[in-house]
């Protein structure tokens, strides 16, 4: 395992070089940010794309295909049902607001109130997010044999937090496309060389029970399952600060758009290639557990340095998406909230603190990846609460003045909304994580229409 692990050491060092040489040109907030609004089609297409195919669609994805078949490749394609909404219809309007974080986008669309408490539950639910990706580097280092998952973990958190703090979006923005480019080279070369090992496609669906290539449903993943994902993660594309990071960093509204689009239609091959390894590590290796699938494959049929390749293209795939939601998660923190209550603070000092934020937040990532033990169940955790608390009341307010929807009802959707799936997911109660969907939906037009009867009642003197 010694040529995998220099190549593994070689794109740390790289990483971490490529901090370094942006932090000159990340001083100021704009760059720091935003990467100074200049990305193109190009930059915050590859940037995307290194975002989406983090742990949940490499690890966790793969997982899905060992276990439940095609259905599988659903996590990635709801993301591409909605990147292409967020293309079509808000894309443009996300950009020409020139704002750094969703939450202020929040405020201008209704009130302080209602964007204090959606930068709380972001950055709640995104500490979920990136420890779901810190527990995917831990399995994903766990093929070289050498330290335990733990460790690894440890200096995967490390990696990326330090380059991150040192260039900001700046940083990340470029080490994306490059993270892009070997994240495909690594996901199509290694789907390939398991395909020969079975024989093709032919031999892969003669190894596998005929459920396994059922599509769109099948006996395990039924049409509920579906709309739930459609719902719970599909929205999360639509609005989602990770995504509006990228919209904001482009640098007109035709590049926010065309990325939007471009991302939509190429993470639809990756879906189906990921689930595929994955069910070509179930029709390899049966005894092992789902989410090994993709490293056990790294491992035992791949040569030592195309599986050195691999398991950097995975890493990519992990670290783009840590770093750019730690990022989004830090400035949230430190322009909605502390920013907030010391409106006078400096935009130096501003800086200082989100980079702080990182810092902090990356540790408590790291703490709360200690306790869980499942990608795909983290991820879902962090998606269902934020889904459910915040995303219809921003898409309304994209309509506010047509759906008369009022900042006092957006506040109870997004604390309503939020709390009930909090608890549904707590105590596993069936069907609630969409049931909370609509109650932030009821709880947003029933007490908008309220504030607005309140409003226009002739007020009595006395």
């Amino acid at each position: 395992m010694m040529i995998e692990l220099i190549i593994i050491a070689v794109y740390f060092i790289g990483m971490i070089a490529i901090g370094l040489i942006s932090r000159r040109k990340a001083r100021g907030p704009n760059n720091f940010f935003v990467a100074g609004r200049s990305g193109s089609t190009l930059f915050i297409t590859g940037s995307l794309l290194a975002t989406i195919i983090g742990g949940s669609a490499t690890v966790g994805m793969a997982g899905l295909g060992f276990k439940q078949g095609l259905t599988g490749a659903w996590w990635l394609l709801v993301g591409s049902i909605g990147l292409i909404v967020l293309g079509l219809l808000f894309a443009k309007k996300v950009r020409n607001f020139a704002l750094y974080t969703l939450p202020e986008l929040v405020e201008k669309q209704y009130d302080s109130r209602v964007a204090l408490a959606a930068s709380i539950l972001i950055v709640v639910a995104w500490l979920g997010i990136v420890a779901g990706q810190i527990v995917a580097a831990g399995k994903i280092m766990s093929v070289l044999g050498i330290g335990s998952p733990i460790l690894w973990m440890v200096v995967f958190t490390v990696v990326f937090v330090v380059y991150t703090v040192l260039g900001g979006q700046y940083s990340v923005i470029r080490t994306d496309s490059l993270q892009a480019v070997i994240i495909f080279a690594g996901i199509f070369g290694g789907l390939a060389l398991v395909l020969s090992q079975l024989g093709g496609f032919g031999g892969l669906k003669s190894s596998l029970p005929a459920e396994h290539f059922a599509f769109p449903v099948s006996s395990q993943f039924g049409w509920y399952q579906l709309v739930a994902l459609l719902f719970l993660v599909g929205l999360t594309y639509v609005v989602g600060p990770d995504m509006y990071s990228r919209m904001f960093c482009a640098r007109d509204g035709g590049a926010a758009r065309a990325s939007a689009l471009w991302t939509a239609l190429l993470i639809i091959p990756v879906a189906f290639a990921v689930t595929m390894m994955g069910m070509g590590a179930a029709a390899l290796f049966p005894q092992i557990t789902p989410e090994q699938a993709f490293p056990t494959v790294i491992k035992e049929v791949l040569p030592p340095f195309l599986g050195g390749i691999v398991l950097a293209a995975l890493l990519c795939a992990v670290m783009s998406s840590a770093d750019t939601c730690l990022l989004s998660a830090s400035t949230i923190l430190s322009v909605d909230v502390i920013g907030r209550f010391s409106p006078s603070l400096s935009q130096e000092r501003l800086l200082s603190l989100s980079r702080w934020g990182i810092a902090v937040l990356g540790v408590l990532s790291l703490v709360l990846a200690l306790f869980i033990g499942n990608v795909i169940s983290a991820l879902l955790f962090a998606y269902t609460i934020y889904t459910a608390g915040l995303i219809l009341p921003v898409i309304a307010g994209f309509y506010k003045n047509r759906l008369k929807v009022t900042p006092l009802g957006a506040l109870v959707a997004v604390i309503g909304g939020g709390s009930v799936a909090l608890v549904s997911k707590i105590a596993g109660i069936k069907y609630l994580d969409l049931g909370a969907l609509l109650i932030s939906v009821v709880l947003l037009f029933v007490v908008s229409f309220i504030s607005n009867r309140v409003k226009s009642s002739p007020r009595l003197d006395s």
